[in-house]
């Protein structure tokens, strides 16, 4: 069995654990892995291995760090996604590794996961670009209801910030969405 093969497992195990489920009944983590991946092989249809992997471990084990457990607030919101980066990236830097992964290939997947180095590091860009798109795909409708006492402008400016993360050929797959008609127009809106 291949390292990256017996990595993957040890991966899909521990999303596996995730008490929330999807709509089709699958772990929450589990289905957003496979978002996660699908998404690398279309901004890139010849991606490597090693960063396809590195995509499933984008929510590695989030659920074991509620959002309630860090402040209100924008300062305890960025505080909460910057502690995430780090565990997941721990974790999935361990899991490789006791996979068999060369160090040096866990230490990569690592920094892609934790972020660094973003729109300098073609790995960390791919995983953004990657998560910002399963977020306007599969997400952003389910956020839009619950947060419907945000006013539009807010809306726009989320997605505002979310195309700033986004390479060219991320934005070229978003414009491309078949979204419902009124957060289709609200992303135009937000991103012209």
């Amino acid at each position: 069995m291949s390292e990256l093969f017996q990595a993957r497992q040890l991966i899909d195990t521990a999303h596996a654990a995730d008490p929330a489920r999807a709509a089709d009944g699958r772990a929450a983590e589990l289905a957003y892995a496979d978002g996660m991946e699908q998404w690398i092989t279309r901004l890139d249809p010849a991606a490597p291995p090693l960063l396809r992997l590195a995509a499933r471990c984008q929510h590695l084990e989030r659920w074991l760090v509620p959002r309630a457990t860090f402040p209100e607030g924008k300062p305890g919101y960025l505080a909460w996604r910057r502690s995430l980066y780090t565990k997941q990236a721990e974790r999935a830097r361990e899991l490789l590794l006791a996979a068999g992964v060369p160090a040096a290939d866990a230490d990569e997947v690592a920094t892609w996961v934790a972020k660094t180095d973003l729109r300098k590091n073609a790995g960390t860009q791919a995983l953004e670009d990657a998560a910002c798109l399963v977020f306007l795909e599969s997400e952003l409708e389910k956020f839009a209801a619950q947060h419907a006492d945000y006013p539009r402008e807010k809306f726009a400016d989320i997605l505002r910030k979310t195309w700033r993360k986004m390479s060219p050929r991320a934005r070229e797959l978003a414009l491309a969405l078949d979204l419902p008609p009124a957060l289709a127009a609200l992303v135009r809106e937000a991103t012209e």
